[in-house]
């Protein structure tokens, strides 16, 4: 049979949006300062600081160097340990910050490194100190390359809640494999790709215009 329940549809999609909101703000909030330190204590940046920039680096490169899935596993213990269990959308969302944080901070990173070196140039002329160089510069130069970062990580996002959803994280990818899956439901597998090319194609819209929006200005 395959009918299923609209309220199932909307509790996993519902799942999905709570997921991908948290984590996208939580990650937002730490990816953003991370790459900022990045920017700033890099080899010739504005506040040069080698130890800082290597522990920095190498700890963003070491978590994005693992696979979502395998990272999922991996912090079990300290998933169960903040939210007192390894299974549901809560659960699921420890993983995802983890996840996401370094990713947006690494994007965001390229997006402050690409404003043109005369812009920083001119600040320091104009005797900016480093916090007005960030707020009144680099930040407002970068800002639509930023948007469009936060998009994609978003959209990348939802790629990682619907793998979460593969080991009881609920959600869409819960959906695919609970009802599609596991019961041979070739319905409920096409409707949750279509739900989610609808989802993303949205976000990527909407992420594009808002940076076009920007340069405009």
């Amino acid at each position: 049979m395959n009918r299923i329940s609209p309220d199932i549809i909307w509790q996993a999609m519902t799942e999905t949006l709570y997921m991908v909101s948290v984590s996208l703000l939580i990650g937002t909030l730490l990816g953003l300062p991370l790459a900022l330190f990045l920017v700033l204590t890099r080899p010739n940046g504005i506040k040069e600081n080698k130890i800082i920039y290597f522990i920095l680096n190498s700890m963003i490169n070491i978590i994005r160097s693992l696979p979502f899935i395998i990272l999922l596993v991996a912090i079990v213990p300290f998933t169960r340990l903040i939210v007192g269990k390894t299974y549901g959308t809560e659960a699921a969302i420890v993983p995802l910050i983890i996840y996401i944080a370094p990713f947006i901070a690494r994007l965001v990173e390229t997006s402050l490194l690409e404003v043109n070196p005369g812009i920083i140039e001119l600040a320091k002329s104009l005797g900016a100190k480093p916090l007005q160089i960030v707020r009144h510069f680099l930040i407002p130069e970068a800002l639509a390359s930023i948007i469009l970062t936060l998009t994609t990580a978003t959209i990348g996002l939802i790629g990682a809640t619907a793998m979460a959803g593969t080991v009881g994280g609920g959600g869409i990818g819960n959906l695919a494999i609970s009802y599609g899956y596991q019961r041979f439901n070739t319905f409920v597998i096409i409707l949750t790709v279509v739900i989610l090319i609808i989802i993303v194609q949205l976000i990527q819209s909407l992420g594009s215009y808002l940076a076009k929006k920007i340069r405009h200005q």
